[in-house]
């Protein structure tokens, strides 16, 4: 197995950032990943992404070969072919992109199946306090169904890796068999696709938890009058704003310059 020396490329690119005069947050918004990643890498504690290895190493004014030693090379050190080698493989084996985002499939299934059965007590205490079948079905269940389906895809389905060819091109939308997913202004690629996933699962698993609620919290505070028209604005919020917008946000933040 070829590891990296954590320790020796954080401290090199600590080094070359402050000769820069960059503070970990400029580094972190030049190459559109997180200030605590920065910090990460220069702790030893994480490496960069194999995407992130070019345009770090453009941003710290070094080669990819010197940032996968941990070194400069001298301008009349020769290079073996084995040492080539060598440090292409280290780049192969490095950890894939989002591992420490991803999950295990046990632990997915787990914290879905706990948000369904926390969405169904909801629905249960509601029915506890009065409300019908049909006030439910109306106001409740349409949401609950989309945050379960779509929520039975990003948590159980969904890959954690996207096939090389959205990193080459420029492309806004994302297919996956049935599955559709188009957001204008965006690039999918594998440098914000595990944030994109992060996002949609925990946005698809609160929707079902939050509704209930918030149905119990406008029938004690909204007159009758205004119930209609107001809930229906609540509910579409919690659909729309609180499954779309999170991704949005996720991909935009993490999308590739």
């Amino acid at each position: 197995m070829y590891e990296m020396d954590k320790e020796k490329v954080g401290t090199l690119i600590a080094a070359l950032r402050k000769e820069r005069g960059l503070t970990q947050k400029e580094l972190a918004q030049q190459l559109f990943v997180s200030d605590k990643a920065v910090s990460k890498w220069e702790r030893g504690l994480a490496m960069p992404d194999v995407t992130l290895l070019i345009p770090l190493s453009e941003s710290l004014g070094i080669t990819v070969t010197e940032l996968l030693e941990g070194r400069r090379f001298s301008a009349a050190e020769p290079m073996r072919v084995e040492q080539v080698e060598e440090i292409v493989k280290k780049a192969i084996c490095l950890p894939e992109i989002g591992q420490s985002l991803s999950m295990s499939i046990g632990k997915r299934v787990c914290i879905y199946f706990g948000g369904l059965l926390l969405a169904a007590l909801e629905v249960l205490w509601l029915v506890y306090l009065g409300h019908t079948g049909e006030e439910l079905s109306v106001w409740i269940l349409t949401g609950d169904l989309l945050g379960i389906i779509f929520g039975a895809y990003f948590w159980l389905f969904a890959k954690e890796r996207l096939p090389h060819f959205y990193d080459e091109n420029a492309l806004s939308f994302y297919t996956d068999g049935i599955f559709r997913m188009n957001l204008p202004g965006v690039r999918f690629s594998n440098a914000n696709w595990p944030y994109i996933l992060r996002a949609a699962r925990w946005s698809c698993l609160l929707m079902p938890c939050l509704l209930p609620a918030a149905y119990e919290l406008a029938c004690r505070l909204l007159p009758s009058g205004l119930f209609f028209l107001a809930f229906l604005y609540i509910e579409l919020f919690l659909i729309l704003g609180g499954l779309f917008i999170p991704i949005y946000v996720a991909a935009k933040k993490y999308s590739k310059p």
